[in-house]
């Protein structure tokens, strides 16, 4: 499966759109490759991390964000289920579409998503697999609007305390799992 000719499906290649995905997804594929390697223990699948994050922002053009050239009607915390219901009709495998459903954030509870009436489908959105964790914590390093700078870890947290407790201790969790800290 060669993720590009999903994005060449949704996205025109030379809209800031489609630079803007395919930049900040390959920082993300980047970031995950190098820490899998430095954890050859962990038997990672590399050709499944390079994929899935690739395609784990694929939904951002059906969300409302004019600042990353997407013209969606769908809030931005949406892109994440949106584009895994996006790979499951183009009939790819249910576990890059996870990745995409569970990296927002540092995955969202079905608790979260009830008690702050998030508006997104009743269901747990945490990632799971050793694959899902990686490239939802590589993520994390990476926006979309500042594509050639990396975040500190404290950048990071500070950016995901307004979702709570819970979801800063995810990250940390990841922290522990992946760089030892």
């Amino acid at each position: 499966m060669n993720p590009l000719d999903i994005y060449s499906k949704y996205y025109s290649p030379g809209s800031d759109a489609y630079k803007i995905l395919y930049s900040h997804s390959r920082s993300v594929a980047d970031k995950a490759l190098t820490l899998a390697r430095m954890h050859p223990e962990m038997q990672l699948d590399t050709q499944f991390l390079e994929e899935a994050a690739l395609l784990h922002d694929i939904g951002i053009f059906l969300c409302n964000a004019p600042g990353i050239d997407c013209h969606g009607s769908a809030d931005y915390i949406c892109h994440g289920y949106l584009g895994a219901d996006l790979l499951r009709k183009e009939n790819t495998m249910e576990k890059h579409a996870l990745v995409c459903e569970r990296h927002t954030g540092a995955g969202i509870t079905l608790q979260e998503i009830v008690e702050q009436q998030l508006p997104l489908p009743h269901r747990e959105m945490v990632p799971v697999s050793l694959e899902e964790k990686l490239i939802c914590f590589a993520d994390k390093f990476f926006s979309k609007t500042h594509l050639e700078k990396e975040k500190s870890i404290d950048k990071i947290k500070r950016s995901l305390s307004k979702y709570g407790n819970d979801t800063i201790f995810r990250f940390e969790e990841m922290c522990k799992l992946f760089l030892g800290e």
